[in-house]
Formats: structure tokens, C-alpha cells, sequence
């Protein structure tokens, strides 16, 4: 990941980041996917399934298939399906999440189970919008959408290929009363190693959230419900908050 500008970047220790360190402390890595079945995540989880290898459908480029195995879960056959969301609720995180779609599919990567960070086959778009691959997804009031944040370049790969998130997440901040005192903030998103957002706050929930309020602490969750999508390698690694 690159530096923030006016942080303090050590070989061995700490990163401060808006007001999160990482790096900092022994917090142990939640891996929703790793123990190789559905007992991480909440309730009902559809058509979603769990796989040893995905790839695009030989017979339909808009599909994926896959062959048994562990390690990777996808949303069934027809790729629409309810949308998955994890027993365990972060607050300042760091997350590395890999997915997969093919020709024209949809899905999305909700901080908070509230704040969206856009998954969608946009390869070789040249000048990609909130709504792209990367993109930190809009909000809704009144019919209309608002403050979305298009990535600031296009790092989408190929229908087909595995891509990669890593993300680093500041939860919105509460007083003692529970009003809220500061917007979360998407500290850091990389796309396949390339920087596309930083520093970028949000004032409320994305359109399609899971939630209608916000909350210190929320589950991450995937969209399921889109097109077809395959994730693996997810983990949320808990940052320490700094003083503020």
C-alpha cells in the first residue's frame, strides 16, 4: 500500500493513518472463508456455494462454473442470490478480499454491511464512474444518488481473472450519547496493487445497504444478489483506533 502524506511510515512498528494505527497490535485476522463451510456468516445463505476452482463458463461468458474443493464460495448457478453477511463485526479494519466475475457481472463489498466498495466487470472502461469496479458506490435520498467517488483509474483485469482489494477502513465515530462525532472513512483502497481512493470520507450508507442507520462496529457483506461472483482470501484484520 503507499504512504499517506503526513504519515509516519517505520520499517518496523507503526503506520498511523487517520487517525488508525496498524500494524500496532497482536489483534487476530478474521478469515470468514478459511474453515471451509458457512458457519461464518449469518442465517440463511442461499445458493451460495463453496468451491475448489472457479472459472467462466465455457458455454456462457456471462456465467461462472466451478469444480468441488474449498477455499472459494460462489453465488450458485444462476449468480443471483441472497447477499451474505458475516457473524463477526469490525470497526477500523484492514481487509484483503479477492473475487472473480465474468462478462457484465455485478457484486459489491459492504464495509459495515453500510458502505459499499463496487465489484463489477469493468475492463477496459477509460473513464471508469462511481458505479465501476473500485468505485466507492452512491447514496440515495429523494429519488436521486449522490456522493458516489469514481476510482481515481480504471486497475480492473480481465472477465475471468481474480482481482484484489486491500482496503483500510475507519468505522464512523459516536459520543457517549450515540451521535455521531465523525464520518467513516475509506482511509485506503488499492485495486490490483494500484491506489484508486484515499482519504475519501462517506456521510452515510451507500444505496442497497444492509442497514438504515450507522453504528461503531457492522458485519462485512457481500452481494449476491447482481450477477455472478466468486470470492476467496477474505480477511479483516482489526486496527488499533489512536488517541483523537
Amino acid at each position: 500500500m503507499s504512504a499517506v502524506p503526513g504519515c509516519i511510515s517505520v520499517l518496523v512498528g507503526v503506520v498511523c493513518l487517520m487517525g488508525v494505527v496498524h500494524g500496532a497490535d497482536d489483534a487476530k485476522c478474521v478469515e470468514p472463508i478459511e474453515g471451509g463451510d458457512f458457519s461464518a456468516w449469518r442465517g440463511k445463505t442461499g445458493d451460495w456455494e463453496i468451491a475448489g476452482e472457479v472459472f467462466v463458463n465455457p458455454k456462457n461468458e456471462k456465467l461462472l462454473s466451478w469444480k468441488a474443493g474449498t477455499g472459494i464460495i460462489v453465488n450458485g448457478a444462476k449468480g443471483r442470490t441472497r447477499n451474505l453477511l458475516t457473524k463477526h463485526e469490525h470497526g477500523d479494519v484492514e481487509a484483503h478480499v479477492e473475487f472473480v466475475v465474468p462478462k457484465g457481472s455485478n457484486s459489491g463489498v459492504y464495509f459495515m454491511g453500510r458502505y459499499e466498495i463496487q465489484v463489477l466487470e469493468s475492463w477496459g472502461v477509460t473513464e471508469p464512474k462511481h458505479s465501476d469496479c473500485g468505485g466507492i458506490y452512491q447514496r440515495w435520498r429523494n429519488g436521486k444518488g449522490f456522493e458516489g467517488r469514481p476510482p481515481r483509474v480504471n486497475a480492473s483485469r480481465k472477465p475471468g481473472e481474480w482481482q484484489t482489494f486491500d482496503v483500510i477502513f475507519k468505522a464512523p465515530r459516536f459520543d457517549e450519547n450515540g451521535k455521531k462525532t465523525a464520518n467513516a472513512v475509506f482511509v485506503e483502497v488499492v485495486h490490483n496493487g494500484i491506489v484508486i481512493h484515499e482519504n475519501q470520507g462517506v456521510t452515510g450508507m451507500t444505496r442497497a445497504g444492509a442497514f438504515r442507520d450507522e453504528k461503531p462496529v457492522g458485519p462485512l457483506m457481500l452481494q449476491g444478489d447482481h450477477g455472478p461472483v466468486a470470492y476467496r482470501n477474505i480477511r479483516l484484520k482489526p486496527l488499533k483506533a489512536a488517541a483523537r
